[in-house]
C-alpha cells in the first residue's frame, strides 16, 4: 500500500503529466488542422514599416503595412482613407491592425494574391480573423468576383475585446456592393425571390478575385462611441489560375 507521501508524489505526477499531454495535443492540433482541410495561402499580418516609426501616431494603412508582400490590399469607399492603425505589433490583448473611428463613411478594404490567382473558397476553405468593435458596429466578409463586390450577410462583433472567429462562407447569402459609395444594391430580376431582388443568384466560391471586409457604417470619431477593428486575417483555402485572357 502506497504511503500518503507516495500517493501525494503519484497524483501530483499524474496531474502534471495530464498537463504536459494536453499541451502537446494543444500543439499538435495547431500544426495540423483537421484532414483535408487546406492550408493557410494568403495572411494580413499588420505591420508598422519603418516609415511609420513614430508609435504615438496612428497612420492610414498602406500596402507596406502588410507583412507579405505577395498580398495586394485594395480600399474601397472614401472612408478607407480615413481608417488609421492601431495596436502594438506582437500583442495578443491589442494586436496591430486597423480601426475605423474616423472614417466619415462605410468602406470595405480587400486582399489578393500578387501573381493574379484565383482563391477556391469550396469544400473545407475557411477564414480566421481578430475583431473588435464598438456599439452596433459589426465586421462582414466582402468579396469580388467577376468585378463585382459582394457582402456577406454574416457579421461579427466583439465589444471591449478582441475576439478570434472562424468560419466557412459556404452557407453565406452575398448582396451586390457599391464599390465607391459602400451601399448595398439590388441585383435585379435575375435575383427576384420573395426577398425583394436582393441575393445574388450564382455566387461562384471557386473563383474568387479578391476577399476582405466592409464596415456599412461611419464611425463616430476617437472613443467607444462606434467603430471596428481588425487584427490578423488568415484565409485557409486554395489557389486557382486565374482563366486566360481575364
Amino acid at each position: 500500500m502506497l504511503s500518503q507521501s507516495a500517493l501525494h508524489a503519484s497524483i501530483g505526477l499524474l496531474v502534471v503529466t495530464g498537463i504536459f499531454s494536453a499541451g502537446i495535443a494543444v500543439a499538435q492540433e495547431e500544426a495540423h488542422p483537421a484532414t483535408g482541410a487546406p492550408p493557410v495561402i494568403m495572411k494580413v499580418d499588420w505591420v508598422r514599416p519603418a516609415n511609420q516609426a513614430d508609435t504615438k501616431t496612428r497612420y492610414v494603412p498602406v500596402q507596406e503595412n502588410i507583412a507579405d508582400a505577395n498580398v495586394v490590399m485594395t480600399a474601397y469607399g472614401a472612408g478607407a482613407k480615413q481608417v488609421l492603425t492601431t495596436g502594438t505589433p506582437g500583442s495578443n490583448t491589442s494586436p496591430y491592425g486597423v480601426w475605423s473611428g474616423t472614417a466619415e463613411t462605410p468602406f470595405a478594404m480587400t486582399f489578393k494574391p500578387k501573381n493574379g490567382n484565383l482563391i477556391d473558397f469550396t469544400g473545407l476553405a475557411s477564414v480566421k480573423w481578430a475583431v473588435k468593435t464598438s456599439a452596433f458596429h459589426v465586421v462582414r466578409p466582402v468579396i469580388k468576383q467577376n468585378g463585382t463586390l459582394l457582402v456577406g450577410d454574416v457579421a461579427f462583433a466583439s465589444v471591449t475585446k478582441v475576439a478570434v472567429n472562424e468560419f466557412s462562407l459556404t452557407n453565406v447569402r452575398w448582396i451586390k456592393l457599391d464599390p465607391t459609395k459602400i451601399v448595398t444594391l439590388n441585383s435585379g430580376r435575375a435575383a427576384a425571390n420573395p426577398n425583394g431582388e436582393v441575393w445574388a443568384p450564382n455566387v461562384d466560391l471557386s473563383k474568387v478575385e479578391e476577399f476582405g471586409f466592409v464596415d456599412l457604417m461611419p464611425g463616430s470619431g476617437h472613443g467607444t462611441g462606434g467603430w471596428i477593428q481588425l487584427g490578423e486575417i488568415d484565409v485557409y483555402a486554395k489557389f486557382v489560375p486565374r482563366p486566360a485572357g481575364n
